[in-house]
């Protein structure tokens, strides 16, 4: 039988696979690389670590959300993601979504008894 610690740790990591793409697709309203966007969603208080977000990066791009070129910079081959302009419409929907569970969670949460 799974411990309390175990079973924290799965459910935070559910809890935060969600929150993570839409912190990502709202971080990427900006055009951003690897390095750049790990630290700005670091600097915000988000971690995530490389081997969880360039695949998600990979399967945004896929599903059409993120568009990516390669370009030098610092003599360095680098590439750089931002929204697609359907990337912008569902994160529009998804911050939609977002607000309305977020504030009945709280509701929830908040009326629960101690």
């Amino acid at each position: 039988m799974p411990n309390d610690a175990d079973i924290f740790e799965t459910l935070r990591l559910e809890l935060r696979r969600g929150s993570l793409i839409l912190a990502v697709l709202g971080q990427l309203r900006g055009e951003h690389y690897g390095y750049t966007l790990r630290k700005a969603l670091a600097d915000a208080g988000v971690e995530i670590d490389e081997g969880a977000l360039y695949p998600m990066l990979r399967r945004l791009e896929d599903q059409g959300l993120l568009t990516s070129e390669w370009r030098v910079e610092e003599r360095r081959n680098k590439r750089f993601y931002r929204l697609s302009e359907e990337g912008r419409v569902v994160l529009g929907r998804l911050v939609e979504e977002w607000t309305r569970l977020n504030a009945s969670v709280d509701a929830i949460l908040r009326g629960a008894p101690k």
